[in-house]
């Protein structure tokens, strides 16, 4: 049943609404994702010098590391695998595509909810998809209803498919109980969100940021030392991606579509361009100008997407491993250690966790937010303990039923968030 309610959701429409309003922003903004990217990275850079944050607020450098983490997790390693194992290669090409058009779409997310932030009584921020829905949109309804797909989505694609992979990570690597896995990631993650914001925000700053450059690097030697195949590799992505065969160059329609809906899915997955939580992330970032917040989302779709997905796509391609038994994790930890042996597998299996675990406190944020807006007095206490629970259960459920019920709330979070995107598109304009 929740395959069927998927495919509905994630049909034609999802996915025609997410990047036909991506394409319009891009029109709109004159393509400033394509020509403004040196603009985009000079003020993200420059917002982060100022390393402090006044009351209530983290840093600037703390949002995006915060943002960055919720969206650097298993789709960078796990999802990525997938995709080229059902979609073939072609599929890292929609992925790229769908990384372009979601640039301005978390452009203008990060934009509206740092314009129609304001503070709550009890001093918390509200900003984000849930300001500009109540707020720019006049529409309690529709806040109400994005806070509850929200709250459900962090426990889910947030939480305990996170938990889930930490789990099945540590017992291929090292043979470690998913149970006991699922306790101690509740015991950490429960002290670092036990803590509120600031030290979520100081959490992500320590481990995101040093855990990618990482990731980056190793894939950056692993395509150095495989460079005679980075030619093959980059033909049969554009290939795969336009359906002409490798005998005859015929052009399968069927391909197309399949890796195209694959690519589609799994780049906006990573991203999560469209589905409003950066824009929760942000709104207690403590920058004030919402255009500076908005550059600050390009370059975290430009860091996940088209640096970190496609250096896995890529040293997968450069691996030769084709052994079609293999996919996800296994498969990553298979390329990698062509070159680098056990090393590899070791290092990816500590990279899938550490990521993983990135993202359950990044979502943590988004997830606690929503539930304080559905419930100001109660939220914020009742989250953490399903937070908690989640991460136990997470660990030893089912990790087909965690991830169908992760793609229907993701999607269920997509379309109040874009009534509001399409409703305040006059107030988005381009940085001057």
């Amino acid at each position: 049943m929740l395959e069927r309610i998927n495919t509905l959701i994630w049909g034609n429409l999802l996915l025609c609404l997410l990047l036909g309003t991506g394409l319009y922003y891009t029109v709109r903004l004159r393509g400033f994702q394509l020509w403004g990217m040196g603009k985009v990275l000079g003020r993200t850079f420059s917002g982060c010098r100022r390393n402090t944050a006044g009351s209530g607020r983290i840093s600037q450098l703390q949002a995006i590391s915060a943002a960055l983490a919720a969206t650097m997790g298993t789709g960078n390693i796990v999802g990525v695998a997938t995709a080229l194992t059902v979609g073939g290669a072609g599929a890292v090409f929609w992925m790229w595509i769908s990384a372009l058009l979601g640039m301005l779409l978390v452009y203008a997310e990060n934009l509206l909810g740092a314009l129609f932030r304001y503070r709550c009584p009890d001093g918390s921020w509200c900003g984000g998809a849930l300001a500009y829905l109540e707020r720019g949109m006049n529409s309690r309804p529709l806040a109400l209803a994005f806070a509850a797909c929200c709250v459900l989505a962090s426990l889910g694609m947030g939480n305990m498919a996170q938990v889930n992979s930490i789990a099945c990570a540590a017992r291929e690597g090292f043979g470690l109980s998913p149970a006991v896995c699922g306790l101690v990631t509740a015991a950490l993650g429960g002290g670092i969100v036990l803590g509120g914001v600031r030290r979520i925000g100081k959490a992500a700053q320590s481990l995101i940021l040093p855990l990618s450059a990482l990731y980056l690097l190793c894939g950056t030697v692993f395509l150095i030392l495989r460079r005679e195949m980075l030619a093959d590799a980059f033909c049969s992505i554009f290939r795969g991606a336009f359906g002409l065969t490798a005998v005859g160059g015929g052009i399968s329609g069927a391909a197309v579509r399949r890796c195209m809906n694959i690519g589609l899915r799994r780049g906006v997955f990573s991203n999560e361009a469209g589905l409003g939580s950066a824009s929760l992330l942000h709104a207690a970032a403590e920058a004030e100008d919402p255009k500076l917040q908005g550059m600050c989302g390009i370059f975290e779709v430009f860091a996940d997407t088209m640096l970190c997905c496609t250096m896995t796509a890529l040293v997968i391609l450069c691996s030769g491993v084709t052994d079609p038994g293999l996919d996800g994790a296994v498969l990553v930890m298979a390329a990698f250690s062509v070159r680098f042996g056990s090393f590899g597998r070791i290092f990816i299996t500590l990279s899938v966790m550490l990521f993983a675990f990135a993202t359950l406190i990044g979502w943590s944020v988004c997830g606690e937010s929503a539930a304080r807006y559905l419930s100001p007095r109660w939220g914020s206490s009742v989250y953490r303990l399903c937070f908690l629970a989640a991460c136990m259960i997470g660990a030893v459920q089912d990790l087909t039923l965690i991830w169908q019920l992760s793609d229907l709330f993701n999607g269920l979070m997509a379309f109040p968030n874009l009534i509001g995107l399409i409703g305040l598109r006059r107030h988005v304009r381009p940085p001057a």
